[in-house]
């Protein structure tokens, strides 16, 4: 009897999954801003490989999208993208290199070169073996060593080649659940040098230590940050915390503290589908102003 009701309540509860994912499927879909237009310049998005020192023994991979508007002498732009494989995609939820393109050509984005990057793997010590994932130490501990990797590693190696800006207000980064804090804690820590931040379902829970921003946001003088959070009702509840409900708090400590912010709270699940539906609106809100920033 116990056994039958427990297979029950675990069928039940596949079911209640399962329409909350499909519900998330058919609520957000990708627009006519992410798909290619006629007519629009297409940048070029370029495949690399890291071994990072500052996260030692770490490999990773990560791309560099060049819109055709760069000309080598003006600096660009700047985004950088945790978990940037899934940013890059033709066909996942964001397709940003496609988004660029549109918004670049439409003059709603400054000329934008964007970095995505994975998260670091330490290859197997022996044939055979998995590497051992590096993600959630570099996206959730609330320190700056993140923000060195990228203002000493990647992004220096980025200008090996190209002109990017040094004005902070002409740099965005992003990313999705621990991406997303990994996001935040990098312009919290450096805003001389980040200063537009983009959160899809962002873990600000007790994974290692991340659920105390609202508390710091409100105990600490402001920063000059611009900040964008997204999140639904559906989002994760586990033992590390209660995801909609940390994005809500975050949302009412950067109200409280009076940041220059915007948080879209929908009905969708832990993934990048509402994310990405949103995000050539998301692009246009974090670069409004664009035309007033020095690069």
């Amino acid at each position: 009897m116990i056994q039958k009701l427990l297979w029950r309540g675990a069928l039940l509860m596949f079911v209640l999954l399962t329409c909350s994912v499909r519900a998330d499927d058919n609520a957000y879909r990708p627009g006519p801003d992410a798909m290619p237009k006629q007519g629009v310049p297409k940048g070029v998005v370029t495949k690399y490989q890291w071994k990072s020192a500052i996260f030692p023994s770490t490999v990773r991979d990560y791309w560099v999208y060049v819109p055709a508007q760069y000309d080598g002498k003006t600096p660009a732009a700047l985004m950088v993208f945790q978990d940037g494989g899934g940013f890059v995609r033709e066909k996942g939820a964001f397709r940003a290199p496609t988004v660029f393109d549109n918004l670049i050509a439409a003059g709603e984005m400054p000329v934008t070169i964007g970095l995505f990057i994975n998260p670091g793997v330490v290859p197997p010590a022996k044939e055979g073996q998995q590497g051992r994932k590096n993600r959630s130490y570099e996206y959730d501990t609330l320190s700056d060593q993140y923000a060195k990797f990228l203002l000493e590693e990647m992004i220096p190696e980025l200008e090996k080649k190209y002109k990017i800006t040094k004005n902070p207000d002409g740099r965005g980064i992003c990313g999705n659940s621990s991406g997303g804090i990994c996001a935040f804690t990098v312009a919290w820590e450096r805003p001389e040098a980040f200063r537009k931040v983009v959160s899809h379902v962002g873990s600000f829970t007790n994974i290692r230590g991340g659920h105390v921003y609202p508390a710091l946001i409100r105990k600490t003088d402001k920063k000059p940050l611009r900040v964008f959070l997204q999140d639904g009702k559906n989002d994760v509840d586990n033992l590390h915390g209660n995801w909609p409900l940390a994005n809500q708090q975050m949302a009412k400590a950067l109200e409280f503290a009076k940041y220059d912010y915007k948080f879209v709270f929908g009905e969708g699940v832990h993934s990048g589908r509402h994310g990405g539906a949103i995000f050539p609106d998301t692009m246009r809100w974090i670069w409004r102003d664009w035309k007033g920033i020095e690069l």
